[in-house]
């Protein structure tokens, strides 16, 4: 196993082997949770074979960041403990150096960007690191630390490109292939590379039978582009609510293993994000944030298209509830359960109410009225009647659609 301070410039680390990860395991007995592998039924039904969730979401912190964070520190030295660390996230890698840090007695500062969650935020704190903001994204927020590492003496702790950070992440790879032994497809989110990388390089040594396939945000996908040129490329621009995988570089070591051990990469929207992260808080018990649903969206984009037994790893549950609600809202309209329709009714008196009665005789719910008498299209006598309705998806949308107009309304009905 390599040193926990890089190598000499142009040196190649050694490869990370089957023992290195069974050592990571032996350093985090008692540090971090082995997460609970569940049986997803409706997944599994989809999928026509069984699906299992890896719920990295009640891992000690909230996410897998815990395993690599608390390696890495745990390795240095005291003098370099007695230097402090330093580190750049989003969230979930500031609270495992964070809770890392108290546990193994050195101070942590980390750099946030400029609007990470507030919750990741207090949590980090919590812990008792000091947070600093500084930059819009990871990247930038990562100069800010190596500025810091180079000022103060600190330990920049990566939040995925180094060896102890993917030999820990790894330690999850071993407990899939324990809790699911006939495996034959894991889906894991993908930002940086770390998570991926370790489960890749943990599963194909033990079982290079298992397919492995990385999932990113099609607004975050740095993988794509870097895989088919060869080497890391950063991305332009970055424009995604999975902020816990929102990376614009991979790390030259996680490429590198994804490169070599890693079947596929693919990637989600924003839409099929917030449907698997509903679905997971309804159909499983779930919550967790976006970056956590990632390979649950690809399961859903694409239910037949991976071999099972299939195991998505649900890498992080760290969301704010603001965002929780507002994904959820997008997740019931991408599903077609929030519908928007446009009405034309006689502007008479009780017109409004027996519309509304019809609605509600067909099962959906009112959430918004509103009313639209000066239009061109509108004769004397008419009103536009702007809904939004609840709906139970799709099919009773079209059922509550067809009920209307055989009551001789004019429905335009947009899917909102």
């Amino acid at each position: 196993m390599s040193p926990s301070t890089p190598a000499d410039p142009g040196t190649p680390e050694p490869p990370i082997t089957l023992r290195d990860v069974e050592a990571a395991r032996v350093l985090l007995e008692g540090v971090a949770v082995r997460t609970p592998m569940e049986e997803s039924r409706w997944l599994s039904d989809l999928a026509s074979g069984p699906v299992l969730l890896k719920c990295e979401n009640l891992q000690r912190t909230g996410s897998f960041k815990t395993r690599g964070a608390y390696v890495r520190i745990a390795r240095l030295t005291d003098e370099e403990r007695a230097r402090g660390v330093v580190a750049a996230s989003a969230g979930n890698h500031a609270q495992g150096v964070a809770l890392a840090a108290r546990m193994l007695g050195t101070r942590a500062t980390v750099f946030m960007p400029e609007g990470a969650p507030i919750p990741k935020e207090k949590a980090t704190r919590g812990y008792g690191a000091e947070v600093v903001f500084d930059g819009r994204n990871l990247e930038e927020a990562l100069v800010a630390a190596r500025r810091f590492e180079a000022e103060t003496g600190a330990v920049l702790i990566h939040p995925f490109d180094h060896p102890d950070i993917v030999v820990g992440q790894a330690t999850a790879g071993l407990e899939v292939l324990e809790q699911a032994p006939d495996v034959r497809t894991v889906l894991v989110p993908t930002g940086g590379g770390g998570l991926l990388a370790g489960m890749a390089l943990a599963i194909k040594a033990a079982r290079p039978d298992v397919r492995v396939v990385g999932v990113q945000a099609a607004g975050a996908a740095a993988y794509p582009a870097s895989l088919a040129q060869g080497h890391p490329v950063p991305l332009a621009a970055m424009r995604t609510m999975a902020d816990g995988i929102a990376v614009g570089l991979p790390g030259e070591l996680t490429f590198a293993a994804v490169r070599d051990h890693v079947d596929e990469v693919r990637t989600v929207s924003e839409d099929s994000l917030s449907r698997a992260l509903l679905a997971l808080v309804e159909r499983a018990k779930m919550v967790v944030e976006p970056a956590g649903a990632a390979a649950v969206a690809a399961l859903l984009d694409d239910p037949t298209g991976f071999e099972t037994p299939a195991v998505a790893v649900l890498s992080g549950g760290n969301i704010d509830p603001l965002l929780l609600g507002k994904v959820i809202r997008q997740g019931m309209a991408a599903a077609g359960r929030y519908v928007n329709l446009t009405l034309t009714i006689p502007d008479v008196p009780g017109g409004l109410a027996q519309l509304l009665a019809e609605v509600s005789a067909a099962g959906a719910n009112v959430l918004e009225v509103v009313h639209e008498r000066i239009s061109p299209s509108l004769h004397l006598d008419e009103v536009e009647v702007h809904l939004q309705l609840e709906t139970r998806g799709g099919p009773h949308t079209e059922q509550l659609r067809a009920r209307l107009e055989e009551r001789g309304y004019r429905v335009d009905t947009r899917r909102g």
